[in-house]
Order: structure tokens, then C-alpha cells, then sequence
């Protein structure tokens, strides 16, 4: 859903997508990506449709990297996507007690996963490498079917990223915070609470491809300018995103 809310924040249609999708430098990404209208509840949205061919790969840190640095993507958008790789690979390599080195990502190392987190680490970059404030993400008991079988949820990674994060409990969602999404909010350096004192210039809602009876369906998304108490905007700096904040209400 960050990669639907962000490229909806700053205009994008599937034209201007493609354009930066193609930046990965991946042939099999073309025409992986676009955006559709989507209903959840009688509310309206938007949702990101990815098609891609079938690949077993298990790719290696290294051999992200390398894609990495291969791709056309800028300076920011590279260093925000290894660290989220980085983050990723430290994490697993942990979990399973072996080295960095060693780790093979599965389901994080497939096209779908470059896709996601390259896009997302451009497209915040795009938009000015704001500051992230998140409302605290839910979290639920279950079952998450991956690579290694039946795992309950929060699945293990997700567990080891998610401490000093806020949370809160619902009831027969099961995975409602996957890895890669909450990897990118960890590599954005977010800030987790309420809705900050906000000038409100843009919105977007965007959807995943759940529908959880649960909890609220979808992410909402804003785009502005921080006010102080005294209803003063503050000068945006063109050298600084301090003041320039996107705030997300999510459920991924």
C-alpha cells in the first residue's frame, strides 16, 4: 500500500509509473505495474495491480545489491532500498542463526519484493524524503503460509522488527504487517503515534489485497506542511524535509 499511496500523493498515473518502474533496469518488470480504482466497503480507493511472470528465485543479499546498484534509480532511492534489504538480511540471518552472507531470500527476493521496495524507496524520494508519522499498526494471531512452512503471525522477522514499535491487537486478521512494508517504514526512520499538527495539501487511500473484517480496510494517506501551536506555517526549507510530513494511517 506505500507504493499506491505514495504514487498517488504525487500524481502519478501508469504512463509516469512505467517511466520509473523501467529505472530498475529489470526486463521482466515491464509492464508489471498499475494503479486501479478499487471499492472496499462502498468506499473508494486505489490498489496496485502487479503481474509478473513465475520465478523460483531465491536471490542472495549480494545479488540485490548488485541489482542495486545496477539499476538507474538515484542516489537516495538506492541508499533507502539497501537499507531496507540490509534490515531485511540482518534481521533473517538472525532468526535462522547464520551469517549475513548466507541468507536467501525467498519470498522478499522475488520480482514482487524488488518491485515494492525499489518503487517505494524512489517515489519517497520524489516526494521530498519527508518525514513519516504512522498510526501504530495492528497485529493479530494466526497462521502465515511461506517458504518455511506454517508460522503463526506476527511470522518471526516481522516480530524481531517490531519491537519499540506501537501496536495493537485484533481479532482473526492473521497477517496484517508483512515484512517489506514494515522494513521500509523502519528504513524511513517513521515515527509511530498520532496525527501530527498538520497543513493538509494532498490525500490518497490506498488498499491492499485483503479485505479484513476485523479492522478498518486500506491506508490513509497526507501530504503537507507542519503548523505550530500558534497556527503559524512553518517555512519549508528547500535543503530540509523536516517540515514537510506524510502522514499514514495504515493497515498493511
Amino acid at each position: 500500500m506505500l507504493l499506491c499511496g505514495f504514487a498517488k500523493l504525487l500524481g502519478l498515473d501508469d504512463a509516469a509509473l512505467a517511466q520509473r518502474v523501467a529505472r530498475i533496469g529489470l526486463p521482466s518488470l515491464s509492464g508489471a505495474l498499475c494503479l486501479q480504482h478499487h471499492l472496499v466497503g462502498g468506499i473508494a480507493g486505489w490498489t496496485a495491480r502487479v503481474t509478473l511472470p513465475d520465478e523460483h528465485a531465491h536471490r542472495r543479499l549480494v545479488e540485490v545489491v548488485s541489482i542495486i546498484n545496477a539499476s538507474d534509480l538515484g542516489t537516495g532511492a538506492k541508499r533507502l532500498a539497501l537499507a531496507t534489504f540490509q534490515r531485511l538480511a540482518d534481521v533473517e540471518a538472525e532468526m535462522h542463526g547464520i551469517a549475513v552472507c548466507d541468507v536467501h531470500f525467498h519470498e522478499i527476493g522475488a520480482l514482487d519484493s524488488i518491485l515494492d521496495i525499489f518503487m517505494v524507496a524512489a517515489l519517497y524520494v520524489e516526494l521530498g524524503s519527508p518525514e513519516v508519522i504512522c498510526s501504530p499498526l495492528p497485529v493479530s494471531d494466526g497462521i502465515v503460509h511461506c517458504s518455511h512452512g506454517l508460522l503463526a503471525t506476527p511470522a518471526p522477522a516481522v516480530l524481531r522488527m517490531l519491537e519499540g514499535v506501537p501496536v495493537y491487537g485484533v481479532e482473526g486478521a492473521g497477517e496484517t504487517v508483512t515484512p517489506t512494508a514494515l522494513a521500509l517504514l523502519l528504513a524511513m526512520d517513521t515515527r509511530f503515534g498520532a496525527w501530527p499538527a498538520l497543513n493538509i495539501e494532498r490525500t490518497a487511500r490506498a488498499y491492499g489485497t485483503r479485505v479484513f473484517s476485523s479492522l478498518p480496510n486500506g491506508a490513509i494517506f497526507a501530504v503537507g506542511h507542519r503548523w505550530s501551536r500558534q497556527g503559524e506555517q512553518h517555512e519549508q526549507d528547500p535543503e530540509s524535509s523536516h517540515e514537510h510530513t506524510v502522514q499514514s494511517h495504515r493497515h498493511d
